[in-house]
């Protein structure tokens, strides 16, 4: 309908988890890296946890996870975790492609079937991963028999990597007291958060750019406004941007405003307010029956108090006025260190181009220099050539953070460049903001 109205090939705004739309900003590039460390590393063992409010990404992740799975790595994914125990040992096995003749409704075969699979798995150098999506459903019988996965192991690692994608609910119930001994297994977590205003338009811009538009159909204050009607959920986004641009053919305009914006919020959410008024809709008619009860009170015990039992009138005192202080010029802001930065979509490119050659230039290898300053190279200015000098610094880099050292920028190595904060990924596994 409203395709050729704004000159697209494709929706830009679909629901729908498609990798190709995957807008990487800061802190999704550092959860993409611990789920990349979930898999390249797994045999540290232990849980790897991702959570986030509905809809911040966490399946997008997980789908373009999936895209970057190593060759040695076999990776069982479960969408839907409501299950039994047993169920989801089933869930398990078949993701696996194992024979389960004779031995499905049986706990013990089935974990029994699972060992001698990971054993053959382990002899020949191969990874094995659990992914589970939506893990907060899972019920506290099956997140044990989950822990009791991890009990499989040889003398010196652990055979079964498993990774968590869930909503906050599952932090709040791993903090029971009985279920103390799986959040001690947890060695990686990491919390996505909404995307600010500044990262919403970048997110629009991105979107409408893959899916062949050429000229933006939203103004500032049309951005502004998706952000607070969505709070930075992308997935809020993309209802309410995709309504937008249909309100916008309907009524043939090519540029869209706030009005058009706060139409579409009120169609698809729940409110088209920003959700601070919720609270305000419960306090506010509580204040206003606390003045009115208040009011009532007292205008009951003045018609009945006796008059000398009434306090006299306060005097009246006339007071000087204070002549208003002078405002005081703003201190402006120091201008930000200008710094090299990818955007997401190349970044994603460099993510599938990977690994970089050597000789190489560009904003990838500057991007790559800036990374490794000063712990692991020089600062200097100027293009960066991916040289020996470099490959070298690549080298220690890797060591540090427990990746093969073979100097190349491979899918992990990128991965762990864009998370780093001068502390290694692997090892303790560094944990995100809670």
């Amino acid at each position: 309908m409203y395709l050729e109205h704004y000159g697209l090939s494709e929706p830009p705004f679909s629901i729908t988890p498609d990798p190709r739309f995957v807008f990487l900003s800061e802190r999704h590039r550092d959860a993409l890296a611990h789920l990349l460390f979930g898999i390249t590393q797994g045999g540290g063992g232990g849980f790897v946890q991702l959570t986030g409010e509905v809809g911040t990404g966490k399946t997008t992740l997980c789908r373009l996870l999936l895209e970057q799975v190593p060759e040695n790595a076999r990776v069982a994914l479960v969408l839907n975790p409501r299950l039994t125990p047993v169920e989801l040992l089933e869930t398990v096995c078949e993701e696996l492609h194992l024979d389960l003749d004779g031995r499905r409704g049986s706990a013990k075969a089935l974990v029994d079937a699972l060992n001698a699979y990971l054993l053959d798995a382990y002899a020949q150098g191969l990874r094995v991963v659990l992914v589970i999506d939506e893990a907060q459903n899972l019920s506290v019988e099956a997140l044990e028999q989950v822990r009791l996965l991890t009990n499989l192991e040889t003398p010196t690692q652990k055979l079964l990597q498993i990774v968590l994608l869930a909503q906050p609910e599952l932090r709040r119930m791993l903090a029971r007291e009985d279920m103390r001994q799986l959040a001690q297994r947890i060695t990686a977590r990491f919390h996505l958060t909404p995307l600010d205003a500044a990262e919403t338009g970048e997110y629009l811009r991105h979107r409408f750019r893959i899916a062949g538009g050429q000229r933006f159909p939203f103004d500032a204050s049309a951005v502004r406004r998706i952000h607070l009607h969505s709070g930075g959920a992308p997935r809020l986004i993309n209802a309410v941007a995709e309504r937008s641009l249909l309100a916008g053919y309907a009524h043939d305009v090519a540029m869209l405003d706030a009005r058009w914006v706060d139409r579409a919020a009120a169609e698809v959410l729940p409110s088209a307010s920003p959700r601070r008024r919720s609270r305000w809709a419960i306090v506010l008619p509580v204040a206003a029956a606390l003045l009115v009860g208040i009011g009532a009170a007292g205008w009951w015990w003045w018609t009945r108090a006796p008059v000398e039992a009434r306090p006299a009138p306060a005097p009246v005192i006339a007071l000087a006025k204070v002549p208003a202080a002078a405002k005081e010029p703003p201190v402006p802001s120091p201008a930000p260190k200008p710094t090299t930065s990818l955007d997401a979509e190349t970044f994603a490119a460099a993510l599938r181009a990977a690994p970089v050659q050597p000789g190489s230039t560009g904003p990838v290898v500057d991007w790559i220099r800036e990374r490794l300053q000063p712990g692991y190279l020089s600062v200097v200015d100027g293009s960066a050539v991916f040289d020996e000098q470099m490959q070298a610094a690549v080298r220690r880099f890797q060591r540090d953070h427990g990746l093969l050292d073979d100097g190349l920028v491979g899918p992990a190595t990128l991965m762990a460049l864009a998370s780093r904060d001068d502390a290694p990924l692997a090892g303790s596994a560094r944990e995100g903001t809670e």
